[in-house]
């Protein structure tokens, strides 16, 4: 075996791929290993990656060949490939598309050039309740009731299904973009948007219709999903995580498009409106009255002929909408994050059900175009005062992150960065309300939480992004979807910290273009030597995923800064 030292990665046989972080062709092989492979780890000078077969699925959905995959790891890697990680990568890859699903009158059928695939599927025993029938040796038919249930059940068995079944027309509706926005502004998709929304329609034919695109904060979602809405043409729902995010949408399709106002619909806990457009949150159609009470408002998935359904923060959908996705595969589905990974595990059911990863932007790319803002992570380590640092090692196992997160040592250092980036627009950002009303009370700044009426909560947003309010604190309520174009500092002082779509959402907070320099500065501040620094690496992992680099510091000057 050859060995190239001038090569960046080191690819093994249980499909993990080593990566050196200082190497001069760093950037290149951590954009390429991310469309296929996930980050696992990201110590100082080594990253970690591995190959799955669910990563593979969406390179293969995405476009890339097991042979460009392959390509790429042999021009990189200092030992060359394994022969039993490229045999497998082509079996994983070739996986995909193996077996199709298409439609015969009412019935579907799955079809297979692979006739031992047909014979495997019919041996499963799992399968038998789907009441498939098998026709010949390349051809098992079924019943479209079970089409979700199917496909979610045959990617758990090793089987991604490509569904070329179609999808019904929907509830027609013309949707025209404006070439300038309400404010008189031009107005044109950008190449990366009109690419996504390609990626996703693919000129109308039976490979388009569902799956995921996967794009920063800040990148114009929204916008993205707005312009599909466009190609179809037809009643659309949209879901989304909360009402601030409900009413985001409303103003963009009413300032991009033609759509009047009374074409679009609210359904939240405050109105229940059914219109040709109608955007709703994931709370509104998972509440009940008690456990064992059926979803009160599940049936808005029936309320109108939707051609369309819009699931915003698609990593965020709750498991009962999952069971209802299952029953509605003949509607288009579009799927809009900023990360497919799932605190639950279940990013296979996003695959089944909502449809496989389309399109990717990375986060760097459109730094680099200046579509976003350039950003620099620091997490700043903070020591414990012996009378917290005792309560703290005292605490059951399940408070010691809370004892951690809440350190009252990080009011000095958030004082210091306020005083640091005085006259920049900063949001400081925390989990615990308690800490938040502390901090408020100590700096006299202003606090928006979910207790916080709306109005007075928009009033603050408004103040916020008109520059009379240079500085806001806020709990989680302003994690997802909220406009805060001018943020260009956030100051991250507790939170979930093990959870990396979370840390997407927050780093979003900032990420959108600013004037000038175009740079923000992401802090987060973590208690030193406690349960808060472990679960950072989960942060570090995403940032790093991302493309950025990762400074840690500490607070008392006690070391010097590393750089990951």
């Amino acid at each position: 075996m050859t060995f190239h030292k001038d090569r960046p990665l080191i690819v093994q046989t249980d499909f993990c791929v080593l990566l050196e972080v200082r190497h001069p062709t760093f950037e290149e092989a951590r954009a390429g290993l991310a469309k296929f492979a996930d980050l696992v780890k990201s110590p100082e000078n080594i990253h970690t990656y591995r190959m799955s077969s669910l990563s593979l699925w969406n390179a293969a959905a995405a476009g890339l060949t097991s042979e460009e995959i392959i390509g790429f790891l042999d021009r990189l890697a200092k030992f060359g490939v394994p022969a039993a990680v490229k045999q497998d990568i082509r079996r994983f890859v070739e996986r995909y598309g193996l077996v199709r699903m298409e439609r015969l009158g009412d019935d579907l059928l799955l079809i297979s050039k692979d006739v031992e695939a047909i014979k495997e599927m019919v041996s499963f025993r799992s399968l038998r309740s789907y009441g498939l029938c098998q026709v010949d040796s390349q051809t098992l038919r079924f019943s479209a009731r079970y089409r979700g249930l199917l496909k979610q059940e045959l990617v758990k068995l090793g089987f991604p299904v490509e569904d070329l079944a179609g999808y019904s027309r929907g509830e027609s509706l013309p949707i025209r973009l404006r070439t300038e926005e309400g404010g008189g502004q031009a107005f044109e998709l950008r190449e990366y948007q009109r690419s996504a929304v390609d990626s996703f329609y693919r000129e109308g034919s039976l490979h388009g219709g569902s799956g995921v695109l996967v794009l920063p904060c800040g990148a114009g979602k929204t916008v993205i999903g707005i312009a599909a809405m466009g190609k179809l043409n037809c009643a659309t729902l949209i879901l989304t995580s909360n009402s601030t995010s409900v009413r985001q949408w409303k103003r963009e399709i009413l300032d991009k498009t033609d759509i009047t106002e009374e074409l679009v619909g609210e359904y939240t806990g405050m109105q229940k409106e059914v219109r040709p457009i109608t955007v709703a949150t994931y709370q509104i159609l998972t509440y009940r009255k008690s456990k064992d009470d059926p979803f009160v408002h599940m049936d808005l998935f029936n309320k109108r002929d939707w051609g369309l359904i819009v699931y915003d923060e698609v990593h965020l959908l709750p498991a009962p909408v999952f069971r209802v996705t299952a029953d509605i595969q003949a509607t288009r589905r579009l799927g809009l994050t900023a990360t497919l990974i799932r605190e639950d595990g279940r990013e296979e059911d996003v695959f089944s059900l909502v449809g496989p990863k389309r399109y990717e932007m990375p986060w760097k790319e459109l730094e680099t175009q200046g579509w976003i803002a350039s950003v620099e992570c620091v997490e700043i380590r903070v020591p414990m005062a012996d009378k917290e640092k005792e309560a703290y090692l005292a605490a059951a196992p399940r408070q010691k992150m809370r004892e951690a997160s809440v350190n009252p040592g990080k009011l000095k250092v958030v004082r210091e960065l306020l005083d640091k980036h005085d006259g920049e627009q900063i949001l400081v950002i925390g989990q615990y309300l308690e800490q938040l009303r502390q901090l408020a009370a100590a700096t006299k700044l202003p606090m928006i939480s979910g207790e916080m009426p709306y109005e007075e909560r928009e009033a603050l947003y408004a103040g916020f992004r008109g520059g009379t309010v240079p500085v806001l604190i806020v709990s989680k309520v302003a994690n997802f979807a909220v406009d805060l174009p001018d943020a260009t500092v956030a100051i991250q002082i507790s939170g979930s910290f093990g959870s990396r779509q979370e840390e997407a959402q927050r780093l979003g907070r900032i990420l959108r273009p600013k004037a000038g320099t175009n740079r923000a500065v992401f802090y987060t501040l973590v208690s030193e030597d406690t349960k808060e620094q472990e679960f950072a690496l989960n942060r570090q992992l995403f940032l790093i995923e991302q493309g950025y680099r990762y400074r840690i510091e500490w607070a008392d000057g006690s070391k010097e800064a590393v750089s990951i």
